[in-house]
């Protein structure tokens, strides 16, 4: 009999570490991804990425143990300038024929403060594979009417470490590209 109802025991506790999991999706009309590099060391241009897609699935409701997936489209790149999206688009910058995509995943997560967080993962940009460092705020969690998460996620890259726009030296373009998205996620289980 005690075997029995250990057994059953060890069964309900696997069952509710399955069912503890959740998933997140990105909800694209709430939220947005860009970068801001600086040109002739004067003035930032901006610019974002129409086509992404992200997810996180997460145990814990502070999301403390979140594990983060991204990617996007190069070719969505919007600067709202045609010819300058043109040339990021080439061989000079992202390349897109060649690398259509970029990605993130996300290795660990640490704790900074409340609702703070430091991202560590791997960025697949231009071809090149780096660990990367990111803040993360979760914002908050509602339920009204369905389950919603919001997250501002920034941080800093070197173009260099990613032979992105090798071209173009520092005082052209800043080697620093900062990074921020702001998203809303939805609850998918």
């Amino acid at each position: 009999m005690k075997k029995i109802l250990s057994l059953l025991a060890v069964a309900a506790f696997m069952q509710t570490a399955v069912f503890a999991q959740t998933n997140w999706k990105v909800d694209k009309a709430h939220s947005r991804v860009t970068f801001t590099i600086t040109h002739l060391a004067v003035s930032d241009v901006d610019g974002s990425f129409k086509d992404f897609d992200a997810t996180i699935v997460a145990d814990k409701a502070d999301f403390s143990d979140a594990k983060v997936n991204f990617s996007a489209n190069t070719a969505s790149v919007n600067t709202d300038n045609e010819k300058r999206d043109g040339h990021l688009k080439s061989a000079d910058f992202f390349d897109v024929e060649k690398y259509p995509t970029l990605t993130f995943v996300s290795t660990g997560i640490k704790t900074t403060g409340a609702g703070k967080y430091q991202l560590t993962g791997n960025l697949t940009l231009h071809g090149v594979t780096k660990p990367v460092v990111f803040d993360l705020w979760h914002r908050g969690t509602i339920t009204n009417p369905v389950s919603k998460a919001g997250f501002k996620v920034t941080g800093t890259i070197k173009r260099s470490d990613f032979a992105f726009g090798s071209k173009f030296s520092s005082p052209v373009l800043s080697d620093e590209v900062t990074l921020t998205a702001n998203g809303e996620f939805a609850k998918a289980n």
